[in-house]
């Protein structure tokens, strides 16, 4: 079973977002802040992150850049509610983002995405 972490400092998205990859037949693993992320990855293997970008103290896009220098070998893709260029997507692409997810998602939506992302 492929073990996804979903972080975002919202507990209510944690918990749909987990319920939604539950259903869809994958093992998820809660994280709520930057911090909490990196500490998790250390000793809890996952197949992807789902990050948000926007959260206090280390933002997500702090948090991909330590995993890109600790050369963890994760998936990641962002969850945002900002919208960015398709040009600003495919550098993000190109430095290593595995997708981008805008908010608010639906089930069918993030499934297949996590899917395409995982196959």
């Amino acid at each position: 079973m492929k073990r996804i972490m979903v972080v975002d400092n919202e507990p209510d998205i944690v918990d749909l977002t987990r319920t939604v990859l539950e259903i869809g037949g994958y093992q998820v693993v809660p994280a709520y802040s930057g911090e909490e992320c990196l500490e998790k990855i250390k000793e809890e293997p996952v197949d992807l992150i789902l990050l948000d970008i926007m959260m206090p103290g280390m933002s997500g896009w702090d948090v991909f850049n330590r995993i890109k220098q600790q050369h963890i070998d994760t998936k990641v893709a962002f969850m945002s509610v900002l919208e960015i260029s398709e040009k600003r997507k495919q550098v993000l692409l190109d430095e290593g983002l595995s997708d981008y997810i805008m908010k608010p998602y639906d089930k069918d939506t993030l499934l297949d995405k996590v899917d395409s992302i995982l196959k």
